[in-house]
């Protein structure tokens, strides 16, 4: 099959005459890659247009210093730099499948291609749509795993601490428990009048009722130590344990002393062993009870932020309780870069009709570039502020990082356009912020930038438009 023959077979030159694909052949150059090759790598010049008449090729791209595979791709196909594309050189690997032929056309042909050959300038201009299409589809894609990748790993690590600390509380509990048999034996065999009972409760539940105290560490010390000298005195048995475990209630001496008074000495041990028993087990359950509601807080923020029960329509929404929610789902990425928060949140602001799952997304775009922007600067402070302006409600996300340079200020909403390295940002975060803002809500957004100090003001309107 001679090469124009091959050109013929490709679908998308249908409609293209011959004489224009003859025109192709007399400029192009056959190339050949054997199987393993790389047919382009990272920021190679791209300068030609490739017609692939033969084999296969893997596409790959690097993310997060890990090299991905995006894609294979088979003859017939076009591929390469096309007329009026921008894209100077290439963004990833192309690794040889199975041997490849190919009729490379350079660039410099383009001009008299696209004034002699007006079908097959119109059938690469369709193609070079449909690649945008593709690729826009493709990194808006990437982008919402990126930003799902990065709250899967901060709910995570948010879940785990109260999760770890239910297993734990919970295993400590089931060992404690089997001490109770052998403690209420000892407690049945005291003489202990009615009379006797209630003045020990007495004691016991006012401390109950105080709950598990925070104590300084010196305060907690000197209180120990006490507690477990007078222990030893009554002959009680490992007064340390116990006193650890009793302290945390704020029982001190004089508790003790209350219900020595009222008590047999020889019951004595018993009765603050059954104490122990009680307040022990009040303790864990509390700890459970803590870590499982933080548990149940954290779904509901996520159920919030997510909006994930509700129908995707614009609903009158209080903006503080997106951004709250939206702190909570970074607030492991803001813990570990050691990120003061301050909010400053209006009183009685008006609450605007938006699409609350897409806003809350703008909130989440703007705060964590703001993060990323603090990760080498010694002031870390990120301040959110809400206040009315005219017919609008204001929302100011404020950091204290390095700044956005003057040159590049201007084109932080273009698509595709980051200044994070390879795999760290699809360039379309803040490309949707800007989308949704102006065009969803019909609202505003005003950046003012110098370094150490970055504020993105959105302005959202009370009455939707």
């Amino acid at each position: 099959m001679t090469l124009l023959e091959k050109l013929q077979a490709f679908p998308k030159f249908e409609t293209v005459p011959t004489e224009q694909l003859q025109w192709v052949v007399d400029r192009g150059e056959v190339i050949t890659f054997a199987k393993d090759e790389y047919f382009f790598k990272p920021n190679d010049p791209l300068d030609h247009l490739y017609l692939i008449t033969g084999g296969e090729y893997i596409f790959k791209i690097q993310r997060n210093e890990q090299v991905q595979t995006v894609g294979r791709f088979k003859a017939p196909m076009v591929t390469g730099t096309l007329p009026y594309s921008r894209t100077t050189v290439a963004k990833g690997y192309g690794v040889v499948e199975s041997e490849v032929e190919m009729l490379a056309l350079h660039k410099d042909h383009f001009r008299d291609m696209i004034c002699d050959c007006h079908e097959l300038t119109t059938v690469f201009v369709h193609e070079m749509s449909s690649r945008i299409r593709e690729f826009t589809k493709t990194s808006q894609l990437n982008d919402k795993m990126m930003s799902l990748g990065k709250l899967s790993a901060g709910l995570a690590h948010e879940l785990n601490n109260p999760s770890a600390a239910v297993v734990r509380s919970s295993k400590e509990l089931a060992k404690h428990l089997k001490t109770v048999p052998e403690r209420f034996k000892r407690i049945i065999d005291t003489q202990l009048t009615a009379e006797q009972i209630d003045d020990v409760n007495e004691v016991l539940f006012k401390r109950l009722e105080d709950g598990v105290l925070s104590l300084s560490t010196m305060d907690r010390m000197d209180r120990e130590d006490a507690l477990v000298d007078w222990l030893y005195d009554q002959d009680v048995e490992e007064p340390e344990e116990l006193a650890d475990s009793i302290v945390d209630f704020g029982f001190t001496v004089e508790d003790f002393e209350k219900i020595a008074e009222k008590t047999p000495q020889e019951d004595l041990p018993s009765v603050i062993g059954w104490v122990d028993q009680l307040l022990t087990t009040e303790k864990l359950v509390g700890e459970i009870e803590d870590a499982s509601e933080r548990i149940s807080n954290l779904v509901l923020s996520i159920k919030s932020y997510t909006h994930m029960d509700q129908a995707q329509e614009k609903s009158k929404t209080d903006v503080h309780t997106g951004l709250n929610n939206t702190l909570t789902m970074l607030n492991h990425k803001i813990k570990r870069n050691e990120i003061t928060v301050v909010t400053e949140y209006a009183e009685g602001l008006a609450e605007p009709e938006v699409l609350p799952s897409a806003i809350n997304q703008v909130w989440t775009n703007i705060m964590d570039n703001a993060i990323d922007a603090m990760e080498s600067t010694e002031k870390r402070e990120l301040l959110v502020r809400t206040y009315p302006t005219g017919k609008y409600i204001a929302i100011e996300i404020r950091d204290s990082g390095t700044g956005i340079p003057e040159d590049v200020k201007d084109k932080i909403f273009d698509p595709f356009f980051t200044t994070k390295a390879v795999g760290k940002g699809t360039g379309l975060g803040l490309e949707n912020v800007m989308q949704t803002v102006r065009v969803q809500h019909e609202g505003l957004i005003e950046v003012e930038s110098e370094p150490g100090k970055t504020s993105f003001t959105v302005c959202l309107p009370v009455e939707a438009v």
